[in-house]
């Protein structure tokens, strides 16, 4: 599928994303997510036709379509991408590659074993290497491969243009073991994720340098250690060219030849049916075509669809008629219409008939999509206004609309950290709350959300403003102008004629009529508005509460202050105040309770947990959770219009991609429009290209909502939390975010990340990561929506390749399982 929507260069050495392509919660749905147990979670099996490797034939080249051609080999540059991880991973060492399950399992063609042997005083890790691992010029590799590679990544040597050094900066020193197969790696602070170095390994020859490693690798790999070596690259055709690797000691690569080739989403159907590609990701309208060309060529009837497939017989008649009419311009004209017509349904049946040679494998992507709310100004700095949009949502709704249609399970995610089939995966949605229209629409109106605010004036003019200097000044010259008046009409009084007088006295007399009638209009008027205000001021007086006269959780009984001197602050009433204790009660202990019964706390540092918890306790709780006593009911029907405050109307701007591969992600944003429209927040869709989405748009803010796609990962504690890190203000003014793009974060959920990080026992670190999970669901500033589908289409008799969910393929193993059909269909044509 195309990767817009979803940062480029997200991979898993590197999750800090490039382009790849997109509540509060009541009591009862905090009780359903207080399971003691870890949630069992299915996730959606690979498909890659599985053959042994004896059924599969020797020999014969497989084209393989990228979006574009990588910009670089080194896949710890910052602008590595999608195509920079397939090629390296068919090249170079990959210590512990992803397995079906999601788990990083460790690679005997590169390891024999690899495990922690100290803790005390310090973390070490010994590695002991397969003894045929050897590059592709003969040399073993070893410690000084290690030592290097650390040195590059470490980030104490700057003039190494890296991307992260996230672990090795954690390294202490690396040595050589008992004998040269092994590497003594130790650590000067614990590193629970320490299977995610090294992978991939490069050679010292390219990472001993600073010019080898910035430059030297980006178009060029001489020395690998894969089942194939690089062998061109051109960039003229588009193309990376890799060939079996001579002196790979592990299973032979089935085929001879492995090309990836750059062709962009919108071309791939027309390189299927030329026959120029053999495997390539698709989105559903390319899927439905290979689908379509399947039944069509087992019934044999006539093509009911694509050009010419609407007209009506009446419309060909009239066609007919035209092309062979007396009318020699119309004639000319029709004939040519029907000469284009009949080519382009040549054209596409034949298109049709090579696109029976693909079957489309389907499977669920190691990522998923997000709707994003930027949180750092406007609406959305309000966590009410995050929430209301979040409880908006239907989220299973919008999951069914991507997936149910390619018959793949449609389940909203429930997790920011895992996916569904990963260890440690656990629903953590209900700290939010699940879909609830009345909810939503009760936060926007605690948050001053209302109809009719958007014709309201601002209610914080100053006393002494401007406006009313300028409305004194204008009063006083009024008065001036009047009284100079008077003194101009009594020094001609005396020279007026009688007739002249009657008539003054008769304008008078109509002059003090009319101002009385408008005195009493006025005065109707004033008594009106008394009475507005009178019911306006009682009406905001039950959502208030005076600090420090109330009971709620957590604050202590005082003496109530005196009216006249006490603060008033808009702020959740008692019954909800105590819900938003509950709510930051519960997150915190989503997953306090693990599979054998010991808590998430005895497994954490209790220093840090218990500020945490203090921190929760504080009075209020969280602000906002609810709306507050005394809130208008809202009505039940969906509001009509967008609500306002202060004169502005609520509006949230709606970033979209444009591109021809992101139809599926435009779809979810119109319906997540029409379900906030329900709620009283308009949108403002804005689409814009694909190519500036991402770097224009969601890395430099300029949004409110967005949808795009996180990659899936063995490691949350060290991928994820560059992504819900709390941003930092800048020495400018400005704010260091890392890769959080949606700008909301908490000092609590940067405090569970460092825990879980530091954590050497899995089950302890995967509950401390619950319960990051269930803080960044509360925050509300990223919700997921679903995971994505993979769709790749694949020559029917290739093997061992498809979509892969989250395994790593086994590059040695893909190949034909008929030998005659090896380099066909994509060897046809050239």
């Amino acid at each position: 599928m195309s990767h817009v929507g979803v940062p480029r260069g997200t991979v898993r050495k590197r999750r800090s994303l490039a382009l790849l392509t997109a509540g509060v919660l009541t009591i009862p749905a905090l009780a359903g997510c207080s399971s003691d147990s870890e949630e069992t979670s299915r996730g959606v099996p690979q498909d890659i036709a599985p053959a042994a490797r004896d059924r599969v034939a020797d020999g014969s080249t497989v084209n393989w379509a990228v979006d574009a051609m990588p910009t670089t080999l080194n896949a710890f540059q910052a602008d590595a991408d999608s195509a920079t991880t397939k090629i390296t991973g068919a090249l170079l060492p990959t210590l512990f590659p992803m397995d079906a399950a999601g788990q990083p399992k460790l690679n005997p063609d590169y390891l024999e074993s690899a495990k922690i042997i100290e803790r005390e005083p310090k973390q070490v890790v010994l590695y002991k290497l397969n003894q045929q691992a050897v590059w592709s010029d003969g040399r073993e590799i070893g410690a000084p491969d290690f030592v290097a590679q650390w040195r590059a990544l470490s980030g104490k040597d700057s003039a190494f243009w890296t991307a992260r050094n996230a672990g090795y900066e954690r390294i202490e020193k690396i040595e050589r073991g008992a004998d040269d197969l092994q590497v003594r790696v130790t650590f000067a602070k614990p590193y629970a994720d320490w299977r995610s170095l090294f992978s991939p390994l490069y050679p010292k020859e390219i990472t001993g340098k600073p010019d080898t490693f910035n430059d030297g690798a980006r178009t060029a790999l001489k020395n690998t250690a894969g089942p194939f070596q690089l062998k061109s690259v051109s960039k003229a055709k588009g193309t990376v060219t890799l060939t079996r690797n001579p002196r790979w000691w592990g299973d032979k690569a089935k085929l001879d030849t492995l090309v990836f080739r750059a062709v962009a989403p919108k071309d791939r159907t027309k390189a299927l049916a030329d026959g120029t590609v053999h495997i390539t990701d698709v989105d559903a309208t390319t899927a439905d075509r290979i689908a379509l060309a399947l039944r069509d060529g087992s019934n044999g009837q006539p093509l009911t669809h694509g050009p010419g497939a609407d007209l009506t017989p009446a419309a060909a008649l009239r066609s007919w008629a035209l092309a062979n009419g007396s009318d020699e311009e119309q004639a000319e004209i029709a004939q040519a219409a029907r000469e284009k017509n009949r080519k382009a349904v040549a054209a596409y049946g034949a298109e049709q008939k090579a696109l029976r040679g693909y079957a489309v494998r389907k499977s669920l992507e190691p990522a998923y999509t997000q709707l994003a709310l930027n949180g750092e100004s406007g609406p959305l700095a309000d966590d009410r206004v995050r929430r209301a949009v979040a409880r908006a949502l239907d989220r299973q709704e919008l999951a069914e609309t991507v997936l149910k249609p390619l018959g793949l399970p449609a389940k909203p995610l429930g997790s920011h950290l895992a996916l569904a089939g990963q260890p440690g995966y656990k629903d953590g949605s209900g700290a939010l709350g699940d879909q609830n229209t009345k909810e939503a629409q009760a936060l926007l109106a605690d948050a001053g959300w209302t109809q009719g605010g958007a014709a309201e004036k601002p209610k914080d003019t100053k006393a002494g403003s401007e406006a009313e200097k300028k409305a004194d000044k204008d009063e006083a010259d009024e008065k001036k102008d009047a009284e100079g008046k008077a003194d101009t009409e009594d020094k001609e009084g005396t020279e007026k004629t009688e007739a002249e007088e009657k008539k003054a006295d008769k304008d008078e007399a109509e002059d003090k009529k009319k101002a009385d009638k408008d005195a009493d209009k006025d005065e109707e008027k004033a008594d009106r508005a008394a009475v507005g205000s009178d019911d306006s001021a009682a009406s905001r007086a039950e959502g208030l509460y005076i600090v420090g006269q109330d009971d709620k959780p957590g604050a202590a009984p005082v003496q109530a202050p005196d009216a006249s001197t006490a603060t008033h602050v808009l702020a959740p009433s008692r019954a909800a105040a105590a819900q938003s204790l509950a709510l930051l009660l519960q997150a915190s202990a989503v997953s306090a309770v693990s599979e054998d019964g010991t808590t998430a706390e005895a497994a954490s540092k209790a220093t840090t947990q218990d500020k945490a918890t203090a921190q929760d306790k504080q009075p209020g709780g969280a602000a906002g959770a609810y709306a507050p006593l005394g809130t208008a009911a809202p009505a039940p029907a969906s509001v009509k219009g967008p609500l306002g405050k202060d004169g502005k109307t609520l509006t949230l701007r709606f970033v979209l991609p444009s591109g021809p591969g992101s139809q599926s992600l435009r779809g979810v944003g119109e319906r997540i429009a029409a379900m906030l429209e329900k709620i009283g927040i308009g949108t403002e869709i804005t689409k814009v290209p694909d190519e500036s989405y991402f770097k224009d748009h969601i890395a430099s803010g300029d949004y409110d909502l967005a949808l795009y796609s996180w990659p899936a990962t063995a490691y949350p504690a060290t991928d994820g939390r560059p992504i819900y890190a709390k941003p930092e203000p800048a020495t400018d003014g400005s704010l260091l975010v890392e890769q959080n793009y949606t700008r909301v974060g908490t000092d609590h959920i940067d405090q569970l990340f460092d825990q879980a990080v530091a954590e050497l026992d899995e089950k302890a670190a995967r509950e401390l990561m619950k319960q990051a999970d269930a803080r960044i669901w509360a925050a509300a500033g990223s919700i997921p929506l679903f995971q994505r589908p993979q769709l790749v289409a694949v020559d029917k008799k290739l093997a061992n390749v498809g979509a892969f969910g989250f395994a790593a393929p086994r590059y040695q193993d893909i190949g034909f399982t008929d030998r005659q059909a090896a380099g066909s269909p994509a060897d046809r044509k050239k």
